[in-house]
């Protein structure tokens, strides 16, 4: 089975890490995939495309040189008749819509899956709203967490078209890891606290690195590390200096070597205000990281309080310091946590085993398709 999975991209984050892991499984699994990215003359952002070719994955572009241009469409529709292409598999409401009105020209079944409708802005609850519509003319549509999946079908999906498939990664890339981001920065010695994402209010870095402050209080020789990029930067650098944490928090930027990143970390935190299944934190529960991150989306799923970590409420300041603390002042504990957490994703969230599933939907959807195809043919 050929499939062509498309997305739009602004960055190497949690979707592309995603897609890039079940693209590689589904290959592993005797599927053909190929990965068809939009070049936006704009944001220009391809980094998936480069990764996934260091994979050996097949790499399709796609430019586009504005928001209603029509000539990726043409190409979408070239590429699906040239690769004799199954199946269309959307990431994202760009991708959705182009993806959707080609396959769809072309009797191909089109899927998608949402990673997350964050409502951040006006433009983008709008681009919600129209992904929302095309999701309602998709012949599956998959959350990768049951919270997304209740916000799928709330805005008018059909409950038996929505399906839950939890991400998944691969283990591949987390045995022995040279802790490159410890050696760039000259910290040989001492406690590296990380966290990972996007540099946007989603992510909660405001509520870390208050909290930051205030373990510092204790552990003044603790280092703090902030990876990602987007448009807080400035933001959080003026909190930063406001802070007084210039020598202790580092804004590091998007890094391509991220198994060296969490090898670099003693404690991975993750303060979202709002999350899917983030993959930053399978991540770094698969690198034997202990975690502490907040309560939502399906974080406590991969997060058992007490077990594979800890959990506290969103904006929770006072909750998550202490959180920091516990681990900072127990190392045993910490380790234990650690441990656990690696264990728990391996037995439960693979990348072979994400695959699976979508490979299982796909030929699910195929099955409806021929049968439909073929009561037609016998009413006609």
């Amino acid at each position: 089975m050929k499939v062509l999975h498309l997305i739009s991209s602004g960055g190497m984050y949690g979707a592309e890490v995603m897609l890039l892991n079940l693209a590689s499984a589904q290959r592993r699994l005797g599927c053909e995939p190929i990965i068809g990215v939009f070049r936006n003359e704009h944001s220009s952002h391809i980094e998936v495309a480069e990764k996934a070719r260091s994979l050996g994955l097949p790499v399709e572009i796609f430019n586009c040189s504005g928001r209603f241009d029509y000539k990726p469409l043409g190409n979408i529709r070239k590429v699906l008749r040239k690769e004799e292409i199954s199946l269309v598999h959307g990431h994202g409401y760009k991708s959705n819509l182009y993806g959707y009105f080609a396959a769809k020209a072309l009797g191909v079944p089109f899927v998608a899956t949402c990673h997350l409708w964050t409502a951040a802005s006006p433009a983008i609850r709008f681009y919600e709203f129209l992904d929302s519509l095309i999701l309602r003319r998709a012949h599956k549509v998959v959350g990768v967490s049951e919270a997304i999946s209740n916000t799928l079908r709330k805005s008018g999906l059909s409950p038996e078209k929505v399906s839950t498939i939890h991400n998944g990664t691969d283990f591949s890339s987390c045995g022995d890891v040279s802790p490159t981001l410890r050696r760039e920065l000259g910290i040989e010695r001492g406690v590296l606290v990380g966290s990972v994402g996007r540099l946007e209010e989603q992510k909660g870095f405001e509520y870390f690195l208050r909290a930051a402050r205030e373990v510092l209080s204790e552990f003044p020789k603790t280092r703090f590390v902030v990876v990602g990029e987007g448009s807080l930067r400035s933001r959080l650098e003026a909190l930063i200096h406001e802070l007084g944490l210039g020598t202790s928090v580092l804004l590091v930027g998007q890094r391509n070597d991220m198994p060296g990143v969490y090898a670099s970390l003693e404690l991975f935190v993750l303060a979202s205000i709002d999350e899917g299944m983030p993959m930053t934190i399978l991540e770094a529960l698969a690198s034997g990281k202990p975690v502490i991150a907040t309560a939502v989306g399906a974080v406590e799923q991969l997060v058992i309080s007490e077990k594979t970590g800890l959990l506290v409420q969103p904006r929770d300041i006072p909750a998550l310091r202490d959180a920091m603390l516990r681990c900072l002042r127990d190392q045993s504990f910490a380790q234990t946590l650690g441990k656990n957490g690696k264990e728990h994703v391996q037995t439960s969230f693979s990348a072979n085993g994400m695959a699976r599933k979508y490979i299982e939907l796909y030929e699910r959807v195929q099955a409806r398709q021929k049968t439909k195809a073929a009561t037609s043919f016998q009413e006609a």
